[in-house]
C-alpha cells in the first residue's frame, strides 16, 4: 500500500511539472491559482494545537487563489468570528496537483494539516494509504445523513465503505454557446453529437487557407474525452478495474474519430496544451469560436466579459447524456490532533448558511447539499442567472468512471494518447491499443 503511495508521489511531481506547461487532468484545473491567504505555503503542522489559551488552531490547506481564494478567506473569517474557541488558519498551497504533492510530503514527515481540500480524483489514492479520517461517526453524532448531500457529487466520497471526503468546490464540464451567432444563422443549440457536427460546421468561416471562426473548441484535458466516452456507451475502466472500458466496445475509437472529423473541417479547434483553457475562453469571448466545452467554473468570468447572448446547455449526447464531475472535496487527515475542532469546521462549512452557501453563491461552484439547493438565496440566484441552474440540472447525468487508486499514473498515459491522436494524427486504433496495454500493466501492479 505505502510502496504504491511513494511511487505515485514521484509520478505526481512529474505530472505537476507537465501541468505547469499544459492543461489540467480530468477536471483538475482549479479556477484561479494565484494569490490568497497570508500564510506561506507549507506552513501549519497538525501538531500545533493552539494559538492561545483555550483556543484550538485548525490548519486548513486549500488550492484556491484569485477571486475564489478571496471567497475562501472570507469563509474562514466568518467561521473564526463565530467560534471563540477555534481558529482556522487557511493556507493556499498552489494548484490541485501542487497541493497533492505537498500533502504527501507533509504526511510522510508528520507535518500535515488537520483539514485539506483534495481534488476528487486523488481521494482514493490518499484513502488507500490510510491517511484520511472516516467521517461517518462525525456525521452521525451531528445528526447529518449522507442523503443530505447532492447525489451527483458524492461519487468520490467513499472508499472501502468509509466516508473519507465531502464535496466542496465542485464543477462539471458543460456546453457554453454564443447564441447570437447561432441565431444569426438560424441554428439551434445542439443536443446530440449529430446536431453538434451540423452546427459546428455551419459556424465555420474560412478565408483562403485561414480559419477566421471555428465551430467548437475544448481545452486540452482528459475531462472532455471521458465525458464523450461515457456518452458513447463506454466507461473509462471496466467493471473490475483491470482494463479500460471503452476499447472492445468501440466507444473510444468512435469518440476520437468524431473529433478528428470535426478537426479536419475547422469545425473543431483543438488548442495547444499550454494555457489551453485561457486560449479557448478568449476565442469564445472574441467570437472566434461559437461553442466551447468548458467547466461550469467559467460561467461567471464569461458572463461578465462577453458582449453577446451567452447561454449554457447540457453536453450533447450520443447514446446517452453523461458528464464527469470535477473540482475538490474536503477531507480530515487521520493524523490530526484536533479532530473535534477540525470536524466542527467541516460541519459548519458544509451545513451552515454562513458557511458553504455564501461561498457557493459568490463563486460559480455547484451547491453540494440539498439544503443549499432549496434555499431562497440559491433559488433567487438561479432565477437571475439561469446558466448556473443548467449546470446543476446536468448533475442528473453525472458519472465518474475513472475511479482507481492508480488514476494519477494512468491519467498521464491517457494524456499521451490524446496528444498522439489530436496533435500528431496517429492511428486511433493502434494508439488506443497501446494505451489499453499500458493501463492493464499499471492496474496489475
Amino acid at each position: 500500500m505505502r510502496s504504491k503511495w511513494f511511487t505515485l508521489l514521484s509520478i505526481i511531481v512529474l505530472f505537476s511539472m507537465l501541468a505547469a506547461c499544459g492543461g489540467g487532468g480530468g477536471g483538475t484545473a482549479n479556477t484561479g491559482n494565484t494569490g490568497s491567504t497570508g500564510e506561506s505555503p507549507g506552513s501549519g503542522a497538525a501538531e500545533s494545537p493552539s494559538s492561545g489559551k483555550g483556543v484550538t488552531t485548525v490548519q486548513f490547506w486549500h488550492s484556491l487563489g484569485g477571486k475564489n481564494g478571496e471567497y475562501m478567506d472570507a469563509l474562514i473569517q466568518r467561521f473564526n468570528d463565530s467560534h471563540e474557541d477555534i481558529e482556522v488558519v487557511g493556507t493556499f498551497q498552489g494548484s490541485y496537483d501542487e497541493t497533492v504533492t505537498k500533502l504527501q510530503q507533509a504526511i510522510a514527515s508528520g507535518t500535515g494539516p488537520d483539514v485539506s481540500m483534495l481534488e476528487r480524483a486523488y481521494v482514493q489514492m490518499f484513502a488507500d494509504a490510510e491517511v484520511l479520517e472516516d467521517l461517518t461517526p462525525y456525521l452521525e453524532q451531528s445528526g447529518i445523513s449522507a442523503d443530505d448531500f447532492t447525489p451527483g457529487l458524492m461519487g468520490h466520497s467513499y472508499f472501502n465503505d468509509q466516508l473519507v471526503s465531502l464535496p466542496l468546490n465542485r464543477s462539471t464540464p458543460i456546453l457554453h454557446v454564443n447564441k447570437t451567432l447561432l441565431d444569426e444563422l438560424g441554428l439551434s443549440v445542439p443536443t446530440t453529437w449529430e446536431e453538434m457536427k451540423e452546427v459546428a460546421n455551419a459556424l465555420v468561416v474560412k478565408e483562403g487557407n485561414e480559419f477566421k471562426r471555428y465551430g467548437v473548441s475544448m481545452p486540452y484535458d482528459t475531462w472532455y474525452p471521458i465525458a464523450m466516452i461515457s456518452q458513447a456507451g463506454g466507461t473509462f475502466f471496466n467493471e473490475d478495474n483491470t482494463s479500460i472500458g471503452f476499447g472492445d466496445n468501440g466507444a473510444g475509437e468512435k469518440v476520437f474519430a468524431y473529433l478528428k472529423d470535426l478537426q479536419s473541417t475547422g469545425a473543431l479547434y483543438y488548442p495547444p496544451a499550454q494555457d489551453s483553457g485561457n486560449i479557448v475562453n478568449s476565442m469564445f469571448v472574441e467570437g472566434k469560436v461559437g461553442m466551447i466545452f468548458q467547466s461550469t467554473g467559467s460561467i461567471g468570468g464569461l458572463a461578465s466579459t462577453v458582449d453577446f447572448d451567452y447561454v449554457t446547455a447540457f453536453l450533447p449526447k450520443d447514446e446517452v447524456h453523461a458528464n464527469p464531475t470535477g473540482g475538490a472535496n474536503v477531507t480530515m487527515l487521520s493524523s490530526s490532533k484536533n479532530k473535534d475542532a477540525a470536524w466542527e469546521f467541516i460541519r459548519w462549512m458544509e451545513m451552515e448558511e454562513e458557511g458553504g452557501l455564501e461561498f457557493i453563491l459568490q463563486s460559480v461552484y455547484l451547491p453540494f447539499t440539498k439544503q443549499m439547493v432549496e434555499s431562497e438565496k440559491m433559488q433567487e440566484l438561479w432565477a437571475k442567472e439561469p446558466n448556473r441552474k443548467v449546470a446543476y440540472d446536468q448533475l442528473e447525468f453525472a458519472v465518474d468512471t475513472n475511479k482507481d487508486v492508480a488514476w494519477p499514473e494512468i491519467m498521464h498515459e491517457f494524456f499521451s494518447a490524446i496528444e498522439a491522436i489530436m496533435y500528431d494524427s496517429k492511428d486511433i486504433p493502434s494508439t488506443l491499443d497501446t494505451f489499453k496495454k499500458e493501463t492493464e500493466r499499471i492496474l496489475a501492479q
